[in-house]
C-alpha cells in the first residue's frame, strides 16, 4: 500500500474529448445571455415564469403559509407513485367534483409537467409494444403528433422516451389565428389509433386556444378515428384565473368517453417552479385497469428516480384541502391572470401610441403567459442585439416580463423594428 502511494498518478488524457460541445437550450440560453448583458435597459421576455410588476419572482402567500406548516414534518421517502394526499388533491383540481366520482383515474406524482410527459412517453412505448405483441405485429416506435407550434421541449422529451414525433396544423402566422379547418383535416387523416397531444389551455407558444365548440368537434373526430388523446396542462387557473374554465378542454373529451392521458404541472399556478411538482393521470374504464396502469407506471418510475419529492406535494395538498388557503390561492391566481391581461392591453395601447399602424389585436385576443407577437427572426435579432430585449426566435414573448417600468421602452423598440416591414 505504501509503495502504491509513491507511484505518481498520471491523468488519463482526452477520455471525454469525444463528447464535444452541445448547443444551449434555445429558451434557457436566453436567460444566460440576458444575465451576461450589461445594458441598463435590458429586458428578459424569454423566461417562462411569472414576475411581479417590480420584475421580481412572486411567491404566493398561500404557499408561504403552507410551507411554514411543513417545518416540523419528517422528510421520509414517499411511495413510488407519490404522496397519497397529493394524488387525491391533484385529481380534485384536474377533474373537479363533477367528474372525479364518476371516473377511474390512475395517477402518479411526477417531477413537474416535464416529468409527467416523460413518464407518459415511456408508458406509451410499453403500451404499444404490448398491443403489437397481442396483434402479431412487429415492434415499431410510437408516433406522437404535436401541434406544429409547440413547446420545444416536447420534441426532446418524446425523443428521449424513444417516441417518433410528427405534427398537425395549428396556427396560421399570416392571419394570427388557428387554422382549425386544416387542423381537423390533419387529425382525421392520421392513422387510426394515433397519439395526439393537445395543450389544455394557454397554448405555448401561440397563446391562442380553441373554442368550446371546436374542442367538441375535435373530440368527435378523435373518437371516430380511435385516437389516443394526451393533454398537457401546464397553466390550469393561471390562464384565465378560473380553474374550471382552464380544464374544460379535456373534460369534454372525458365526458365523450375518451380514456385520455393528462400531464399536470403546479409550477405556474402555484409558483412551485423549483419544487418540481406535477402529476400524470390516465383515465381508465374500471378498477382493474386503474390498478394495472398504476402498477405499470410505478415500474417506469422506480428505475428512473425511485420516488418523488415530498415538500411540494405537501404544499399542494395543504392548499387544496384547507378552505382558507384554497380561497387565498384562487384570489392570487386571479391576481396573476389579471396582471397578465392588463399587460396585454397596455402593450397593444403603447404600440399604437408609439405610432405603429399594424394590427396588434392578436395580443389582447391571446391568453396566458405567452404571446405570439408575429415578429420574424430578423426583427427578433434586432431587438436582442440592438435594443437588449430578449425573446425567442419565433417572436414569442413572456407577458409577465412586462411591467409599468419597461413597457414603454419595449413597445417603442418593437415599433422601431416593425415599422418598415
Amino acid at each position: 500500500m505504501l509503495l502504491m502511494n509513491k507511484i505518481p498518478c498520471k491523468a488519463i488524457k482526452n477520455t471525454w474529448s469525444i463528447i464535444g460541445s452541445s448547443l444551449p437550450d434555445p429558451i434557457l440560453g436566453l436567460t444566460v445571455a440576458y444575465n451576461a448583458n450589461t445594458n441598463s435597459n435590458k429586458v428578459n421576455l424569454g423566461v417562462g415564469a411569472y414576475r411581479s410588476n417590480e420584475g421580481k419572482p412572486y411567491m404566493l402567500d398561500c404557499v408561504k403559509v403552507a410551507q411554514s406548516r411543513q417545518l416540523e414534518k419528517p422528510i421520509e421517502y414517499v411511495p413510488i407513485d407519490g404522496l397519497p394526499d397529493f394524488i387525491k388533491a391533484s385529481q380534485k383540481l384536474a377533474f373537479g367534483d363533477e367528474l372525479i366520482d364518476n371516473i377511474k383515474v390512475a395517477t402518479v406524482q411526477t417531477l413537474s409537467g416535464t416529468g409527467a410527459l416523460r413518464v407518459g412517453g415511456e408508458f406509451l412505448g410499453i403500451y404499444d409494444q404490448i398491443k403489437k405483441y397481442h396483434q402479431g405485429y412487429g415492434y415499431k416506435n410510437v408516433k406522437v403528433h404535436l401541434p406544429k407550434e409547440t413547446w420545444p421541449n416536447h420534441y426532446n422529451v418524446m425523443s428521449k422516451a424513444n417516441l417518433i414525433t410528427d405534427t398537425y396544423t395549428y396556427y396560421d402566422k399570416k392571419i394570427n389565428k388557428i387554422n382549425f379547418g386544416q387542423m381537423v383535416n390533419d387529425i382525421y387523416k392520421m392513422k387510426t389509433g394515433s397519439v395526439v397531444l393537445f395543450h389544455a389551455c394557454a397554448h405555448n407558444p401561440t397563446g391562442t386556444d380553441l373554442t368550446i365548440e371546436q374542442w367538441k368537434k375535435l373530440s368527435y373526430v378523435c373518437k371516430k378515428r380511435s385516437h389516443i388523446v394526451w393533454f398537457d396542462s401546464a397553466y390550469q387557473g393561471f390562464a384565465s384565473g378560473d380553474l374550471s374554465s382552464d380544464s374544460e378542454s379535456y373534460k369534454i373529451f372525458i365526458r365523450d368517453g375518451h380514456p385520455i392521458m393528462l400531464s399536470q404541472s403546479f409550477a405556474k399556478n402555484m409558483g412551485l417552479y423549483g419544487m418540481r411538482i406535477g402529476a400524470l393521470h390516465v383515465v381508465t374504464s374500471n378498477q382493474e385497469e386503474k390498478t394495472n396502469v398504476t402498477d405499470k407506471l410505478k415500474t417506469i418510475i422506480r428505475p428512473m428516480y425511485s420516488s418523488p419529492p415530498v415538500e411540494g406535494a405537501r404544499i399542494v395538498s395543504e392548499i387544496v384541502n384547507d378552505p382558507l388557503l384554497n380561497r387565498l390561492w384562487i384570489s392570487e391566481l386571479k391576481l396573476m391572470a389579471d396582471r397578465i391581461g392588463e399587460m396585454r392591453v397596455q402593450l397593444k395601447s403603447k404600440l399604437e401610441a408609439a405610432g405603429s399602424t399594424k394590427d396588434w389585436t392578436h395580443i389582447t385576443k391571446q391568453i396566458g403567459m405567452f404571446c405570439y407577437t408575429g415578429l420574424n427572426s430578423e426583427q427578433v435579432s434586432k431587438l436582442i442585439n440592438e435594443h437588449h430585449i430578449f425573446l425567442t426566435s419565433d417572436g414569442r414573448i413572456s407577458i409577465p416580463g412586462l411591467n409599468t417600468s419597461n413597457i414603454n421602452y419595449v413597445a417603442e423598440c418593437i415599433h422601431q423594428v416593425t415599422k418598415t416591414n
